[in-house]
């Protein structure tokens, strides 16, 4: 046996065996052998140890490819034991996703270093550079040879099965077996990757991607330039369009890296490129910053929660990563060489962020908890926008905010709060108190059209007087309720007037809805949409909205004519 098909046989049984070993993992959980948090802590230990130890046995060689695993799959176990800490229930320990998210850049990013450190130097970046692009290469490579292999698995069963063969689908009803094969194909897959380097290489996949350099700055630019005629409405109205930017400087900070490559030989020599390359450095610090700044808006209006925490900290990794950029480029001189050095401070400064996430350090439930009880106690949050449910998901902290705010439910005139927690879908006050209240802050255009407001208020259920109440509490950024009802003679066949119901639900999506009395008074909602049918875009409700919340819209005859009569006509849209 060559060396190379021993290599080759090596990982394919390093692969086999870690499949085994995560079968085990569950096993032992299902059948209750081992609590569920040391399911977890086991679970990590195994996915990070052979996941490592298959990115790092090529370039390695699998004697010194194991220690340095097995260090990095125990540090990521480590860290999953620390934040099993903060929860109860141990099915709650990875309900929201970020805390994967944190595992996967642990057990992910130091790889590199670990291979640069075995082979040069941990801080060598040419040596850096190539690993991690080639990792990613082999991962995905291997990933869909392995969804090819079980693609032929599935129709060799299914061909098999036409002559009344099944023993393929008696094997795989083992709950053994696929994990042990995915693990083999996999690992196999990966020593192959490696064996060809040289064909399958990452930079032909680089240098196409250093094509998209000139489209994302552009689309950056005409970003920047239109944000001062826009206004900053459509940027803090809530996660979203942070997040958009988030991503776009994501890209950005990818295609910077891609461009300089491992040294100024290999960097691109287009002369467009280059000078997309220092524009796009140049504009990430303002995109990252109103990433941040759009953020820190939404905190400063809803207090703190995991995932604001988790988009501030994005943000502020971008805003660093385009300071770094953007200050090697302005020095002049050697600034792709500053970039790379930056890189690798920025990698490590990731890793940190993500193991501190993982720590009682850096504890984004019982920050997020605190921030929002004290809101409640300060009076900035009305009762109507408690998210108990949220709460209740945030471990340990969660649980304690639940606990003093059931506290104070119990004292009297607390009746609100404590029907709140308790989750009773009963009124908390009498029907046309609860009217009352909607319709003295719900916005009315026109504002005389009181009658049939309330005539309207009177026939709805308790419940949607109460969702209405729920939208209407939270407010724009200027202070106007997210809510608005119009009043108008929308449909001329019957008698009285019509509404249309604005409801702002999230920062990122509005609701219009047409309401109305039937025949027998009993309320009938119908969703609204233009003249031509196209559904109504959330950011064009939002401004209809605001605009009419500033003077009633004028009533017009829609431009339709049918076949037929009444109900029995028939017509199409434009």
């Amino acid at each position: 046996m060559t060396g190379q098909i021993a290599a080759r046989v090596q990982l394919a049984l390093v692969g086999a065996i870690g499949g085994a070993l995560l079968w085990a993992v569950f096993q032992a959980d299902e059948r209750e052998w081992i609590g569920h948090y040391p399911a977890f802590v086991l679970f990590a230990l195994v996915l990070s140890a052979f996941g490592a130890l298959l990115a790092m046995a090529g370039p390695l060689g699998l004697t010194r490819a194991l220690p340095r695993a097995l260090g990095l799959g125990l540090a990521v176990a480590g860290l999953v034991w620390l934040t099993a800490l903060r929860f109860g229930e141990a099915d709650a320990l990875f309900s929201p996703p970020i805390p994967i998210l944190a595992a996967l850049t642990v057990a992910t990013l130091p790889v590199p270093f670990l291979i640069a450190a075995a082979k040069s130097s941990w801080h060598d970046y040419p040596e850096l550079f190539l690993e991690a692009w080639s990792i990613v290469l082999r991962v995905a490579a291997a990933a869909a040879f392995t969804g090819l292999v079980w693609l032929v698995i599935y129709l060799s069963d299914e061909v098999l099965r036409i002559v009344g063969i099944d023993v393929i689908r008696r094997l795989l009803a083992h709950d053994v077996v696929p994990l042990i094969l995915s693990g083999a194909v996999f690992g196999l897959a990966m020593a192959v990757i490696h064996d060809l380097a040289d064909l399958v290489s990452p930079y032909v996949v680089l240098r196409m991607f250093r094509l998209f350099l000139p489209v994302v700055l552009g689309v950056m630019a005409v970003f920047l330039v239109a944000l001062p005629f826009r206004g900053l409405d459509g940027l803090v109205s809530g996660l979203s369009p942070a997040g958009l930017l988030l991503a776009m400087v994501a890209g950005g900070i990818g295609l910077v890296s891609i461009a300089v490559d491992q040294s100024d030989a290999d960097a691109t020599q287009s002369p467009l490129l280059l000078r997309c390359t220092q524009g796009l450095a140049l504009v990430l610090p303002l995109v990252a910053g109103l990433a941040l700044y759009a953020i820190w808006i939404r905190v400063g209006d809803y207090g703190w929660t995991p995932g604001r925490i988790f988009i501030l900290l994005v943000a502020g990794i971008g805003v660093a990563y385009g300071l770094v950029y953007a200050g090697s480029v302005l020095r002049g001189g050697q600034w792709m060489e500053r970039i790379r050095q930056g890189n690798i401070r920025m990698a490590l400064l990731v890793v940190a962020l993500a193991a501190l996430w993982l720590t009682p350090v850096l504890n984004a439930e019982r920050i997020s908890a605190a921030s929002q009880l004290a809101r409640f106690e300060a009076g900035k949050t009305p009762v109507a926008a408690l998210d108990v449910q949220a709460l209740r998901s945030w471990g340990k902290p969660g649980a304690a905010a639940i606990t003093a705010l059931e506290a104070k439910a119990a004292e009297p005139g607390q009746e609100a709060l404590a029907q709140r927690l308790a989750g009773d879908g009963a009124p908390v006050m009498d029907r046309g108190a609860l009217a009352a209240k909607l319709a003295a802050v719900m916005p009315l255009q026109p504002a005389s059209a009181t009658g049939t407001r309330d005539m309207l208020f009177a026939a709805v259920d308790d419940y949607q007087l109460q969702d209405w109440q729920r939208v209407c509490d939270s407010k724009l950024p200027d202070g106007r309720p997210r809510c608005l009802m119009v009043v108008a003679d929308l449909l001329p066949s019957r008698p009285g007037e019509e509404a249309m119901l604005f409801l702002q639900r999230s920062p990122d999506y509005a609701e219009i809805t047409g309401l109305y009395l039937d025949d027998r008074g009993q309320p009938v909602l119908r969703m609204a949409a233009h003249p031509d049918g196209r559904y109504i875009e959330a950011a064009d409700a939002m401004a209809l909205m605001r605009s009419y919340q500033d003077a009633p819209p004028p009533v017009t005859a829609a431009q339709l004519n049918q076949l037929g009569t009444d109900a029995a006509g028939l017509l199409f849209l434009p």
